[in-house]
């Protein structure tokens, strides 16, 4: 079995020599390959070159759209199976086991895992908690994603039309799919990534309390009528 680790990457020199090492660390069950494939998004530094030394595979796709730079990631895997994490993030060292093991059922349509950020505060937790309270009750998650690479072009991947939680959306499409062919989305509690803080860094402890406590910024942003609250927090933001 092959399976594709896709990985889109905004001038991540500081932190993805962090997520190679994490894969290069990880249990791989015997009989699976692994692909690395890095998208490439209006890199300025180093992380073309940390990438190739590390040996991805390197696309390009210089687009302000989340959506289409993971569709493009996807589309270039040759896996079976596709992971998707952000460059910023690291795995635990028994994540494919834990991943292959429920591929291995044969009941399920694709999953997530458990989230934990490298350093808490009041703020930060409390940040959190706005994601993951409604993560708990739609039983989804955040940080990493894996699907089965038919799964995803029968649901036609990440909407491109979604410029932010585009990533909630796939998974409840990925999730309703699932119930139709019978087979279940499972997210992975024996695993775990964690994913840096910088935002916190740059912006403080309660950046996540501040940005998402006005819904119409929120809404605005969806429709892609507020492109400076897009580049700030996501497309533009300084590495």
């Amino acid at each position: 079995m092959k399976i594709s680790i896709v990985i889109p990457a905004y001038n991540e020199e500081k932190f993805i020599g962090r997520l190679f090492d994490s894969i290069k660390d990880m249990n791989v069950p015997s009989g699976v390959e692994l692909e690395v494939v890095v998208v490439l998004n209006r890199c300025t530094d180093k992380t073309e070159i940390i990438a190739r030394e590390f040996g991805a595979k390197i696309i390009s796709n210089d687009t302000k759209n989340l959506s289409s730079i993971r569709n493009s990631g996807v589309k270039a895997a040759t896996g079976e199976w596709v992971i998707t994490i952000d460059a910023d993030s690291w795995m635990s060292q028994n994540t494919l086991i834990e991943i292959c093991n429920e591929i291995k059922t044969g009941n399920v349509v694709g999953g997530g895992i458990n989230l934990k950020p490298e350093r808490s505060s009041l703020g930060i937790s409390i940040g959190y908690a706005m994601f993951l309270l409604p993560a708990f009750f739609l039983r989804l998650s955040f940080g990493l994603y894996w699907f089965k690479k038919d799964y995803f072009n029968r649901i036609s991947g990440f909407n491109e039309k979604k410029l932010i939680a585009e990533d909630i959306d796939f998974l409840i499409r990925l999730k309703g799919f699932g119930r139709t062919i019978g087979k279940r989305y499972k997210k992975i509690t024996k695993a775990y990534v964690i994913t840096s803080c910088r935002k916190f860094d740059q912006f403080g402890d309660w950046h996540f309390v501040r940005t998402f406590s006005n819904p119409c910024t929120i809404i605005r942003a969806a429709k892609g009528s507020n492109s400076q609250f897009l580049d700030k927090n996501w497309y533009e933001v300084k590495r």
